[in-house]
């Protein structure tokens, strides 16, 4: 019975199609995913393999699984794996594109509103029993209405909070390394105009060795004072050392972030800082979402195991 590895407990029930079928090993923990040598051992007899972010798959993983047909990432990124080496050893690579798009843009608009509004610190205040009555400049924010919103990566995500935002009247440009993609809810613009211009940025880009520290010191100086950033992308495209200087010089107002550049460590001088909001990447975590992308990664690995391309693969096999 061909073999499957699950480095982490997934939600739904999806899984339960794939262990009528096939040998499953699931690493059942809630608070721990499979560690890097557990898998490069139990991984030796297995041909499907489903995988988070925070696993690595190097060519060490790789040349332990001779058996191996498929990864299936149980994300929409792939970084953490090695798709040449994957494709060079005839290995899928699947995915899980499209199920998040509109979770992830929710969260983005939600970490926008909070870092705004100071919605996390005023929590805070009422629970620590400070709230003794209303007055004028209490937690004062900032409106997020008419402002403008730059977003940086037009794919599915950016276009979905696009559309969000104008809901709230705001004014949207975006910068795409395609350039202009012709779109009702938003304007084309070059990098250094967006940053200098928008209100708010939003980052919505995969990680590439020209988007790692896209949003470096530079960049941060370009932005207005008054400006807010949002980063659901990756961690890695914001050089978090120059982030925390700026936002506790106030070179830029404040912060929204799900995710970091040493997940799951987070930048100290950030953790310090009350202009930033800070989630422990989540935004993609809907009960609806999270299902679905159970489902999504099964899928690729029961079509490659009956001989079919998946559902949704990064690489091409020949």
């Amino acid at each position: 019975m061909k073999k499957i590895i699950i480095t982490c407990s997934l939600p739904g029930k999806a899984l339960e199609n794939l262990s009528k079928r096939y040998s499953l090993y699931i690493h059942s923990s809630k608070e721990s995913i499979m560690s890097y040598d557990e898998l490069k051992q139990r991984i030796t007899a297995a041909d499907a393999v489903i995988t988070l972010l925070s696993n690595k798959i190097d060519e060490e993983i790789l040349n332990a699984a001779p058996k191996l047909k498929i990864v299936s990432n149980y994300a929409v990124g792939y970084n953490n794996i090695d798709v040449e080496a994957c494709t060079e050893r005839n290995v899928w690579v699947g995915h899980t594109p499209g199920v998040l798009t509109e979770t992830t843009a929710d969260f983005a608009f939600a970490l926008m509103m909070s870092a705004a509004r100071k919605i996390v610190l005023a929590d805070k205040f009422v629970r620590d029993n400070k709230f003794k009555g209303w007055f004028p400049e209490l937690f004062m924010g900032t409106d997020i209405n008419n402002k403008k919103l730059g977003i940086i990566g037009m794919g599915r995500i950016g276009q979905a909070l696009a559309k969000r935002a104008k809901g709230f009247n705001m004014d949207v440009i975006y910068y795409d390394a395609k350039g202009d993609l012709d779109l009702e809810v938003a304007k084309s613009t070059n990098l250094e105009d967006l940053l200098k211009t928008s209100d708010y940025v939003s980052l919505h880009v995969p990680l590439l060795d020209n988007t790692y520290h896209l949003i470096d010191q530079k960049a941060l100086e370009m932005m207005k004072n008054s400006a807010i950033l949002i980063n659901t992308s990756r961690g890695p495209v914001v050089d978090e050392a120059s982030l925390a200087k700026a936002l506790k010089q106030g070179q830029i107002k404040a912060a929204g972030l799900d995710v970091f550049e040493k997940e799951p460590k987070v930048n100290s001088d950030l953790l310090n800082l009350d202009n930033v909001v800070l989630a422990p990447h989540i935004a993609s975590s809907s009960k609806e979402t999270r299902e679905k992308m159970t489902e999504v990664a099964v899928e690729n690995v029961l079509r490659v195991l009956e001989g079919n391309k998946p559902l949704h693969a990064v690489n091409k096999i020949n």
